[in-house]
C-alpha cells in the first residue's frame, strides 16, 4: 500500500524527494500518514479535495481486494524549507 501511494503522490508534487509515508498498522485498519512539503499540500488536496478523495478511493479499492481497511492522512511538515542566514 505504501508503495502504491508513494507512486501516485510523487508524480503529483514538485518535490518528490521530500515525500514521506509512515505506516501504522492496527488490528483491522492500516493508517498511512503522508508528509509532503508545505508548498505541495495544495497539489495533493486539489480543488475542493477532489485529488485526495480520488487517491483515497483508489487506495480503498486496492485495500478491499486484500481484505484490509486503509486510512490516508496528510500530515503538515512544520520544518521550515530553508533557514535564513544573516
Amino acid at each position: 500500500m505504501k508503495e502504491f501511494v508513494a507512486y501516485i503522490v510523487k508524480n503529483l508534487v514538485d518535490h518528490p524527494d521530500k515525500v514521506r509515508i509512515n505506516e501504522i498498522g492496527g488490528t483491522q485498519t492500516l493508517i498511512l500518514e503522508l508528509v509532503v512539503e508545505k508548498g505541495d499540500i495544495g497539489k495533493i488536496i486539489g480543488k475542493k479535495g477532489k485529488t485526495i478523495n480520488a487517491i483515497r478511493t483508489l487506495l480503498m479499492s486496492v485495500a478491499s481486494r486484500n481484505g484490509i481497511r486503509v486510512n490516508l492522512e496528510i500530515i503538515e511538515d512544520d520544518k521550515p524549507a530553508a533557514a535564513a542566514t544573516v
